[in-house]
């Protein structure tokens, strides 16, 4: 038999869902619709072009936190606060003592606290000489700088400028950039390379891929441009959230991977509902009506699904989890745009070179059909099997330790990494990653058993006030009492300069232990190491509410496509055992380090949380995404026999090779990531190539059959059987 590939005129308006006169009105405007899609996507590109280079690193901040509200009092009071980066002078010859070269370190820190942006520097030799300021060899000192603004400003402006000058050294000085807003400013153009360098691997393989199992060329390169489509489109969309917040540059990569995977999985569904209704008779014209009638639906609920599990970061208080819900429903949109609008206009026009070369009959009993029946017939065994394996890969997830991201996100070749590494083996102390005490008042006492006590505790190297400086419960020197006094002699703060240990240890618990001395006075803290504790302690503690969030929200969407109240269910816990395993994988390479080596990352034993509650929602949503796929051919089946077996089998059959084919292309795309030279892009690549490539095969093809064996026809409760004609 012939596949029909003509395109009947369409004379009348034809009747049916909506989603399928939407269909024949495509068909029968194709051609504006074309033009149309030609001018959006001239436009996006323009638009797209100007939100890349608008992207910027947020910062990792806690809104309202006692850190956040400690740094407003410093400046405010005292116009001082936490440095925003740091100059390692190392002396050419000698040390940093020697009356020639402090004369340079003198005249070096001036004429850094001149230039443009700079609100204030200091350093070895300005600060009386600090021991937490000198390397331990005494050939290299420190010199801080405190750059007030946003992160934009302060790594968009002030440091192109400031760096490159001050970075040329001096006579006797050699000066090298590092601190905390450099490293995130060299992060920006590492993380934009790794796009470059995975795309440069994804597009190939991809359209590779898609021809192993599309066998046309056309089928493989539409999926691909839809895809190309859907990212510029959410490239594009990012405009309107940019006129008000700031949008991380890593977004940027989540976006492309997701516009590229998404795009094709979506034009996948709908070329292959294309291919079965020619394939059953159907004209070119209601073969597309079909198709958007049937996989737009489900297209339109994955897109739902996906968007709504990203869209659960807007709970979260902070720009730079914001920044993946904004990012994420843009591209979801591009891709749903082009998958029901675009291409079953593109499918009216050459529909006819998608189409399989050769008519091979559609086959109701192969492989997948008989995995699931022999699956069906011991439910338990292959379930219970299935669940031990998966279980037995999220075990190391219960070792799972937060922490906080520093330079060595970053590959060691970078120079504000290797600026930190030699602050890290060379200096006692990190002076510049203080934590401030201010008191909410003017103190009234004496404020030398304070600082006593807090030098006495494990972790800290020295407490300066203007009481003196203070280390092991004994006063070292005088300190600078003019930097902790503004006015009234009792109205001053302390600074708590914590070990390098602490600091590279746990510098959570450092601060937990600083806030648990009792002051004599009500105070705030805050500096670096605070502003990391609340980060991380504030995005814990809505963990609960992230994960209530996207589990009801996923809960309605697929209700709202199934009008059961058990599949959602069901699909809720599989979707939690494969998140399982993504974070046991995650946790077994990055945080402990397994494959470091082959990677080319550095551990540091924990996981910055911010990190895996994106990758939570992200995973998740894409996990939903293959659940509506296949939940849509079982239910179209079990509405026609109201046989849950049969429908179990035969829509495995017939959506378990597309689901096995789009999961294994999107988890490329992510894999691809891998050779990211950014820890924080490699983990997000390797963390989600895994959850797809498990939700794609163990889970669809064993734990989704058991399940729908063994709750039988409790399955559709309440909903029942609702039986279609067939057409």
């Amino acid at each position: 038999m012939a596949l029909n590939t003509r395109l009947r005129p369409v004379h009348t308006k034809p009747g049916g869902p909506p989603l399928r006169r939407l269909g024949f009105l495509l068909v029968r405007r194709r051609r504006a619709v074309l033009a149309l899609a030609l001018v959006v996507l001239a436009v996006a590109a323009a638009l797209a072009a100007g939100a890349v280079p608008r992207l910027s690193l947020a910062r990792f901040e806690a809104p309202g936190s006692e850190s956040d509200r400690a740094q407003a009092e410093l400046v405010r009071r005292f116009g001082t606060g936490s440095p925003d980066m740091i100059f390692l002078v190392t002396a050419k010859a000698g040390t940093v003592d020697d009356p020639a070269v402090e004369a340079e370190g003198r005249a070096l820190t001036a004429r850094i606290g001149g230039q443009e942006g700079v609100a204030e520097s200091a350093s070895y030799w300005t600060r009386g000489r600090p021991a937490t300021m000198r390397s331990e060899d005494g050939r290299h000192a420190l010199i801080v700088v405190r750059i007030p603004g946003d992160a934009d400003h302060v790594r968009g402006q002030v440091l192109p400028r400031l760096v490159p000058a001050i970075t040329q050294g001096t006579g006797l000085l050699q000066v090298r950039a590092g601190g905390g807003e450099e490293v995130f400013r060299e992060t920006v153009p590492l993380s934009r390379q790794d796009f470059v360098r995975a795309e440069l691997v994804i597009f190939p393989l991809a359209f590779a891929l898609l021809w192993l199992y599309q066998r046309r060329a056309m089928a493989a390169l539409v999926p691909i441009l839809a895809g190309v489509f859907a990212m510029v489109i959410g490239l594009a969309l990012l405009r309107v959230p940019l006129a008000f917040t700031g949008i991380s540059t890593f977004a940027l990569n989540l976006t492309l991977a997701m516009g590229l995977g998404l795009g094709i999985d979506y034009c996948l569904f709908v070329i292959q509902r294309f291919r079965e209704e020619t394939r059953r008779g159907a004209d070119r014209a209601r073969a597309v009506a079909g198709a958007v009638e049937h996989a737009g639906r489900t297209v339109l609920f994955s897109g739902l699904t996906v968007a709504s599990s990203l869209a659960v970061l807007f709970a979260l208080p902070f720009d730079f989890l914001r920044s993946f819900a904004y990012a994420g429903i843009a591209v979801v949109a591009g891709g749903l745009f082009a998958a029901v609008i675009v291409l079953p206009a593109v499918l009216a026009s050459i529909g006819g070179t998608v189409l399989p070369k050769r008519d091979r009959p559609e086959r109701e009993a192969g492989f997948w059909h008989a995995l699931a029946v022999r699956v069906m017939r011991r439910p338990l065994v292959f379930g219970g099997l299935a669940t031990a394996v998966l279980l037995l890969l999220a075990s190391p997830f219960l070792g799972l330790r937060f922490g906080v991201a520093d330079d060595r996100i970053l590959p060691p070749e970078a120079s504000s990494r290797q600026t930190q590494e030699i602050i890290r083996q060379s200096f006692p102390a990190e002076e510049t990653d203080a934590i401030q005490i201010i008191p909410k008042n003017q103190t009234s006492g004496d404020i030398s058993q304070y600082a006593v006590a807090l030098s006495r505790l494990p972790g800290v190297a020295q407490v300066d006030s203007a009481a003196g400086s203070f280390a092991n419960g004994n006063r070292v020197g005088d300190g600078a009492p003019e930097r902790f006094r503004r006015g009234s002699i009792w109205d001053t703060w302390l600074s708590v300069v914590p070990s390098a240990e602490a600091l590279a240890g746990d510098p959570v618990r450092l601060v937990e232990s600083v806030r648990a001395v009792e002051p004599p006075f009500e105070v705030l803290v805050g500096g670096y190491p605070a502003e990391l504790a609340d980060y991380r302690s504030s995005v814990v503690d809505r963990l609960p509410l992230v994960l209530a969030l996207m589990l009801g929200v996923t809960f309605l969407v697929l209700f709202g496509m199934t009008r059961s109240l058990v599949i959602p269910l069901k699909a809720s816990l599989l979707n939690l055992l494969s998140m399982g395993v993504m974070f046991g994988a995650i946790v077994w390479v990055f945080q402990d380090g397994n494959l470091a080596g082959l990677l080319g990352f550095t551990p540091t034993g924990t996981l910055d949380p911010s990190i895996p509650i994106l990758m939570l929602c992200v995973a998740y949503g894409l996990s939903m995404d293959y659940e509506v796929f296949l939940l849509s051919r079982i239910k179209e089946e079990y509405d026609r026999t109201g046989d849950t077996e049969q429908a179990v089998a035969t829509g495995l059959q017939r959506g378990a090779p597309l689901i096995t084919a789009a999961g294994g292309i999107l988890a490329l795309t992510f894999a691809a990531y891998a050779t990211a030279q950014v820890m924080f892009v490699q983990m997000l690549g390797v963390g989600m190539a895994v959850a797809v490539l498990v939700d794609a095969t163990v889970i669809r093809a064993v734990l989704v059959p058991s399940l729908m064996r063994l709750a039988g026809p409790l399955n559709w409760w309440p909903r029942g059987r609702v039986t279609t004609s067939a057409r």
